[in-house]
């Protein structure tokens, strides 16, 4: 594994629909990014406000066997770079709201969201699967989408699977949020990266705003670089990933092996 890494966050504004325009600007800004992990929004290939389930399955992908995954892989050993970013995604007769992982081996790695936002719940099928932790030659890598970030059980699993550094592609629209990714990291004792998106969307009898404020944050909570509000933009940071693995918070205290589970009981019920 790499030493020190650079890591960024790609806040950027999808052109709903627009697939292929997407997927040239993801490739653009890979190209001209220089970093060893990049980072962008969820559903980052098609927008956020999807009519209904007809349409969402129109823009799904397929992230096995599609074309849009070659070009991914492609682009991924190309750049010599890991790429996180939110797809939508089709898989058989389900529709998940997913985050794929594409190293520039070419090894992918797809995590299906668990924990559905709001009008999702009607257009998604639920993720089945526990987010997962793969070791890569940037970290350990850990996954999670947008409201998983409220259940702070999500972030819990990836750490306590290893995770050094939990990508976190988003379309944020509480602007609490970005807050609470502090206490992810500090719990947790990881770097966090919340890769959100800006603009708004009203194709439905509403107006989604999303509130951008991309961010890197350190395994003790630290702001490593922060983007607008309301703009396009890249962040990246420098790090090392390996410092996630220190959970001691004092002399005598570990943040995971301190924790009284006989008193915890409840949670898992």
């Amino acid at each position: 594994m790499k030493g020190t890494v650079v890591v960024a966050c790609s806040q950027m504004r999808p052109e709903f629909g627009a697939t292929e325009q997407n997927l040239n600007r993801i490739s653009r800004i890979t190209e001209e990014t220089k970093a060893d992990l990049i980072v962008f929004p969820e559903l980052a290939t098609s927008g956020y406000e999807f009519r209904d389930r007809s349409e969402l399955g129109e823009l799904a992908l397929d992230l096995i066997d599609g074309a849009e995954m070659d070009r991914l892989k492609s682009l991924a050993r190309d750049a010599d770079t890991h790429i996180v970013a939110g797809l939508p995604e089709r898989f058989g007769d389900k529709l998940f709201n997913s985050a794929v992982l594409v190293e520039p081996s070419g090894r992918t790695t797809v995590y299906r969201k668990l924990q559905l936002f709001d009008r999702e719940k009607q257009l998604f099928d639920p993720g089945e699967e526990e987010p997962p932790v793969v070791d890569t030659s940037v970290g350990r890598l850990g996954l999670m989408i947008c409201f998983d970030w409220i259940f702070p059980e999500v972030a819990r699993l990836l750490a306590l699977g290893g995770a050094q550094v939990i990508c976190h592609p988003s379309n944020l629209v509480l602007d609490y949020c970005q807050r609470a990714m502090f206490a992810r990291s500090v719990e947790n004792g990881v770097f966090t990266v919340t890769c959100n998106r800006v603009g708004s969307e009203s194709r439905l009898d509403r107006t989604m705003t999303f509130t951008g404020a991309s961010q890197i944050l350190s395994n003790r909570g630290q702001t490593l670089a922060q983007a607008s509000t309301d703009r396009e933009e890249i962040i990246t940071a420098r790090i090392n990933p390996t410092d996630a693995d220190d959970k001691m918070i004092t002399a005598t205290n570990h943040v995971l092996d301190d924790r009284r589970q006989e008193f915890y009981i409840r949670l898992t019920v």
